[in-house]
């Protein structure tokens, strides 16, 4: 079986989506549109801008879904996902992948979704860390035990996992998470703390447009962050939709639970391969692969 997997936030590079541009019509017509939605040239930016231009919040979320949408419709008939998924930002293109959502419905959640974000952000200053060589069971217990807003946000791999909070407390789990052996407890050049109780704002900004929005039952399976399980319902996935802000990226739970239900085939479609790699740290069965772009869509 067949799963489709969709990349978030970390993805982008500079030039995304230029070969899609100038080779499919289908492309060029959809990021067209998506700059009139928008209402401003994200292709200049992601053709011509800098990684510090691509790193901006409102920019950034888009531009990773439009590579991966546009690149999943130009796949024509040889897009024929048994179930999808998302990391993050990723779960949107999946959505709209899969047919659930429209691909300017997508877009303006996305947009909306990436600007509450930001202000978040902005709030308060917060933080995410790496946290690379121990059990998820001895990072999640140190989380509990650290005093301040820091809690486990995103379960990538076997080993690897990010905690997300306010910078204090983020900083002092690090401290203990190197004592208890971790590898590595590195923070990141992240704006905030994504997938945290600190996101709260956001999630209250983005469940009103995601509430607005009219969702269709999906093509196929998604497997969403908040459950790692299969969803087809489309009011399950609005709510998980509106969780998904400030609850953790169940990727490992989710890979696993496709690989349960029959996967044997992951392909990545968007920017990097990120998710290829995290795949077969899961299960070292798993094929992998890249999409490419039919010229004919």
């Amino acid at each position: 079986m067949k799963a489709y997997v969709f990349p978030g936030q970390g993805a982008q590079f500079s030039g995304m989506g230029l070969d899609l541009y100038e080779n499919s019509p289908l492309a060029q017509e959809l990021f067209e549109q998506a700059n009139d939605i928008l209402g401003f040239s994200i292709t200049d930016i992601m053709f011509e801008g800098s990684a510090e231009d691509l790193k901006q919040t409102k920019v950034t979320q888009p531009a990773i879904f439009l590579h991966s949408v546009i690149l999943a419709k130009t796949l024509g008939e040889d897009f024929k996902p048994d179930m999808v998924a998302g990391h993050s930002l990723g779960e949107f293109s999946a959505l709209v992948a899969a047919g659930a959502l429209t691909f300017e419905d997508g877009l303006k959640l996305v947009s909306q979704r990436a600007q509450a974000m930001q202000k978040a952000c902005e709030l308060q200053p917060s933080t995410m860390a790496a946290v690379l060589g121990l059990e998820d069971e001895v990072v999640e217990n140190v989380c509990e035990e650290t005093e301040g807003v820091v809690v486990a946000a995103n379960y990538n791999c076997p080993g690897q996992l990010v905690i997300s909070g306010e910078i204090d407390a983020i900083n002092k789990a690090c401290e203990t998470l190197k004592e208890a052996g971790a590898r590595r407890a590195l923070v990141l050049p992240v704006g905030g703390a994504f997938h945290s109780p600190m996101m709260e704002p956001a999630r209250e900004e983005l469940a009103a447009a995601i509430e607005n929005t009219t969702f269709s039952k999906p093509n196929c399976p998604i497997y969403q962050n908040v459950t790692a399980s299969a969803i087809t319902d489309e009011n399950e996935i609005k709510a998980n939709l509106i969780s998904q802000l400030t609850a953790p990226v169940r990727w490992t739970q989710s890979v696993q639970q496709m690989i349960a239900d029959g996967a044997t085939h992951f392909t990545e479609v968007g920017p990097g391969k990120v998710l290829q790699g995290l795949v077969k740290k899961i299960n070292r069965q798993a094929e992998t692969a890249s999409a490419t772009f039919n010229t004919n869509a």
